[in-house]
């Protein structure tokens, strides 16, 4: 067996012969298990909040195969309409073409061709996790089966009147010429102006003062409204306003929704260019005027001065129109939040358009009360209130997009306009009755990806079939997810599933949390923060690692300091830390938190002990090769090993059970380092050198396999290589093998106490030799004081291990009145250790070197403290480095305490 642990050498073969041999498929079982895994982009790259993910996914999964379920973890990738079309289009323009020159067939021809020479490169990367998906089953959201899927529930839908065609406001993206989900718009803060804007009352006598970050859309303006509590306006409530710039009059309304404090009190409405006003709109009857074109310019319904322009060129004549009739009061800097669209990173607008919709209401009634009743459980609990909160205020879904990469919509127009639905052309036709000679084109748009995916638990398996693996998986066990997708895709889900299965999609919801830096902070391109879990497994040199973490968003200030961080954080570039410590490092961070920071310390720490378990395996089979491991009497410490095995199969269970993957993360890596590794191989060293060695070489084996298996869901390539190796069966595989459940006869909390006892004896020993500076190799006398029988006899039964492992020389008993030497002290419950320290340590020397380390530890306490005093450090500093210096300053304290403590008792001899 090779002296060092190598990821690389091991991980792409076995990955290999598991997938090529099967062993990824459902097993044939009496109790289903079913994940679905949550469809990446076709477009995609994984990144950190995926690899976390599908860490976990593929923790139950391994967990529950290996518990002997018929287990499938569902494969599979999403069109990613957006996304994907814009990737191909990209591609055209370099070659200086639009997707108008191709036209749609030619170009969705193109798109198959991109996702077939392109498009698994995500697929790919989950293989370097480990990921244990069925891939032979593996389904994509444009494939034949689930179109067939998508326009079954289209068309049942829409005979039931719960999909209609309307005119309704969405979020609109003027540079792609679509309407976008909440989910693709991302709203952050920045930095803008608020105008002050005088509307004159219509009949001369005097005038409102309004506000509003967006001028220009004062073209589209309404009414005026105010609150109807607001005593400085009820007098003009009913009265009318000439709107500036134009030849309209609008009315002045009253309605709940103002907030008096705010500004003036006064309020423009544009029902067609704000959700907020649109649903005061409906309210009050108000007119939907629409002044922009898909490419938000001004239109036909502005006035003639402004038509044509660019909605931001035209804020700007505006204003200056307005400033020239003395109509603008004042501008004022003022933050708001800028939805813009994620992919073409314009401003999105609220625009009033035709499109497909999705009545939810009644859709949502069954998907509420399914929670309520508990057949559908979020973990964490609290998670089911933001269900709740949404649920309860749905509106009602736009489906419709757009583009020309997606599910088209299945509904076919006649000449005058009027519309049909049905699977097809033909099955149109026989529908509604309709003669050759009536001329049908089919609708242009296409489906939001989020409701191909909102079918996603039933259609891979087979629906509209009746499959046999629907029959065996639906409904699925639980849901993976991340809590920022409970409403596009959780909720969703759930009600399509009731509608269309007449049953939960999934028993269970377990909501992650969201993976940010070491300090707290969000990834991001912009930050300079990312990291890349693929170079977190392979390892990455500096320049390379520099390149990436380069982002044309940053300022150049900016992006010196991000190459003056990594330079100092990481001076040769990133290591290989292989995939099991990352995945191991995911599953101790995934606690029931919101945030999860993510540290390259703490997958540093799991490469190392992947390293541990890697050398001790070697030590096992270096003592155990050749001879004779058949089960025999076993010896107390054996016993002690075996009966905290079995507690540990026992927490590790009920911790994966109740998805506190931290929870069991951490019993495994204790138990693995300190107990087994550390303390039972210590304890085996002199046993194997005893008459009798068999009961040692035999559950050194034995429980070494069972951790492997224990471990294997975290850590799947180093737990197989290790398991081939220790029990020779080349020909099977540990991810089949059944995993450990708690034999609770074999728990014996005495033997636990007793070996305690041991342990802490010679803890006491060491913690001595390091406090004096002893060298470990020097044989120590000791003397026992205060000790009783129960004591005695402890002793007497492990005096070989004792004078082995604590390095002693002799042990003798003090008499109750008999006075001992000048000692160092160690407790072992009431029982004192004392080491004479005469002749032991050189006195002078000792306290020279105490005082050199006390004199460097006041210098750098009196720094830290200067710095903590500081006002401009603890003020501005994140509150995150604050504490950790607060940290620093209290471990310091204590360790100029012990060493202090150390000098006493030198000078003492």
């Amino acid at each position: 067996m090779e002296k060092t642990y190598n990821p690389k050498t091991i991980e792409q073969h076995w990955y290999q012969t598991w997938e090529q041999k099967g062993y990824f498929t459902p097993q044939n079982a009496d109790t289903p298990y079913c994940i679905m895994i949550p469809p990446p982009n076709v477009t995609g790259t994984l990144h950190m909040g995926h690899a976390f993910q599908d860490t976990l996914m593929d923790l139950l999964t391994r967990y529950h195969r290996m518990k002997g379920d018929q287990t499938l973890w569902q494969a599979g990738t999403d069109h990613a309409g957006i996304a994907t079309q814009m990737v191909v289009e990209r591609q055209l323009a370099a070659d200086g073409q639009t997707r108008h020159d191709l036209g749609r067939e030619a170009f969705v021809d193109k798109i198959w061709e991109w996702k077939q020479e392109s498009g698994g490169h995500i697929t790919r990367q989950l293989r370097r996790m480990g990921a244990s998906l069925d891939w032979q089953n593996e389904r994509f959201t444009m494939d034949e089966g689930l179109s067939e899927a998508v326009r079954e529930v289209f068309v049942r839908l829409y005979d039931e009147g719960l999909i209609y065609r309307g005119k309704r406001l969405v979020n609109w993206d003027p540079v792609l010429h679509t309407a976008v989900s909440d989910l693709e718009v991302i709203s952050e803060e920045e930095n803008g102006s608020l105008w002050h804007l005088r509307y004159p009352l219509a009949d001369g006598n005097g005038d409102l003062i309004v506000a509003t970050t967006r001028p220009e859309t004062m073209l589209g303006d309404s009414a005026v409204a105010v609150h109807p509590d607001d005593e400085r306006y009820q007098h003009l409530i009913g009265k009318q306003i000439a709107l500036p710039l134009t030849e309209r009059k609008i009315p002045i309304i009253a309605d709940n929704y103002v907030d008096p404090e705010f500004g003036t009190g006064c309020v423009k409405i544009t029902p067609a260019h704000d959700f907020n006003d649109y649903a005061m709109g409906q309210r009050h009857d108000l007119p939907l005027i629409n002044i922009f074109t898909i490419d938000a310019k001004l239109n036909d319904n502005a006035p003639a001065a402004y038509q044509g322009m660019d909605r931001f060129v035209a804020r700007k004549q505006i204003l200056a129109d307005l400033e020239a009739a003395e109509l603008l009061v004042e501008t004022k800097p003022h933050k708001l939040t800028v939805p813009r669209g994620d992919r073409s990173q314009s401003i999105i607008e609220p625009f009033l358009t035709d499109q497909w919709f999705v009545k939810v209401e009644d859709l949502a009634a069954p998907a509420i009360k399914a929670v309520e009743d508990g057949r559908i459980k979020f973990v964490p609990d609290n998670w089911k209130k933001t269900y709740f909160e949404w649920m309860n205020n749905i509106q009602d879904w736009c489906i419709s997009r757009q583009l020309w990469w997606g599910h088209r919509i299945p509904a076919w127009y006649d000449e005058n306009g009027k519309f049909y639905v049905g699977h097809s052309e033909a099955q149109v036709r026989e529908k509604y009755q309709l003669a050759a000679t009536v001329k049908l084109q089919q609708d242009p748009d296409v489906l939001d990806t989020w409701f191909s995916s909102a079918l996603w638990p039933f259609s891979t398996l087979g629906w509209p079939e009746n499959t046999e693996r629907l029959k065996a998986f639906y409904p699925t066990s639980v849901l993976v997810t991340g809590f920022d997708i409970i409403f596009f895709w959780v909720a969703r889900m759930i009600m399509m599933g009731l509608k269309f299965m007449d049953d939960v999609p999934f028993h269970e919801i377990y909501i992650h949390g969201l993976i940010r830096d070491a300090e707290g902070q969000k990834m991001s391109k912009s930050k300079g923060n990312v990291l890349d879990p693929i170079d977190l497994i392979d390892g990455i040199d500096l320049e390379t690692l520099l390149v990436k973490r380069a982002s044309g968003l940053m300022q150049p200030q900016m992006a010196a300091k991000i190459e003056k961080d990594t330079r100092k954080h990481y001076p040769d570039g990133i290591p290989a830390f292989g995939t099991d410590a990352l995945r191991f490092t995911f599953a101790a961070l995934a606690s029931t938190g919101r945030d999860i920071r993510f540290d390259l310390g703490r997958i540093e720490g799991y490469r190392n002990f992947c390293n541990k378990l890697w050398n001790a395996t070697r030590y096992v089979l270096m003592n155990t090769e050749g001879k004779d491991s058949s089960p025999t009497e076993l010896s107390l410490v054996d016993r002690w090993i075996i009966s905290r095995f079995q507690q540990l199969s026992e927490q590790v269970n009920q911790h994966i059970n109740n998805y506190r993957f931290d929870l069991a993360a951490n019993s495994l890596y204790e138990f693995t380092w300190n107990e087994y590794c550390d303390w039972y191989l210590e304890f085996s060293k002199p046993m194997l050198q005893s008459s009798n060695p068999a009961g040692t070489l035999h559950t050194l084996l034995h429980v070494l396999e069972k951790l492997l298996c224990l471990l294997h869901p975290f850590m799947p390539f180093i737990t197989e290589e290790l398991w081939q190796r220790v029990t020779n069966k080349t020909d099977d595989t540990i991810m089949l093998q059944q995993y450990p459940q708690p034999e609770h006869d074999k728990i014996d909390p005495q033997i636990q106490l007793e070996i305690e006892w041991v342990k802490q004896f010679i803890q006491g020993v060491r913690r001595i030799r390091a406090e004096m500076d002893i060298a470990p190799s020097k044989p120590l006398p000791i003397l026992i004081q205060n000790g009783n029988a129960d004591d005695q006899q402890k002793l007497a039964k492990h005096e070989n291990i004792l004078i082995s492992l604590a390095r002693l020389d002799k042990i003798t008993w003090l008499k109750k009145d008999e006075e001992a030497p000048e000692s160092a002290i160690a407790l072992v419950g009431e029982m004192k250790i004392l080491i004479p320290l005469a002749g032991l340590i050189d006195k002078d020397a000792e306290l020279k070197r105490l005082n050199k380390e006390m004199e460097k530890l006041k210098k750098e306490l009196a720094k830290c403290t200067a710095k903590l005093e500081n006002p401009k450090f603890t003020d501005r500093a994140p509150a995150a480095i604050v504490e950790k210096e607060r940290q620093r300053v209290a471990k310091m304290n204590s360790s100029l305490q012990q060493l202090e403590q150390q000098q006493t008792k030198i000078r003492a001899i």
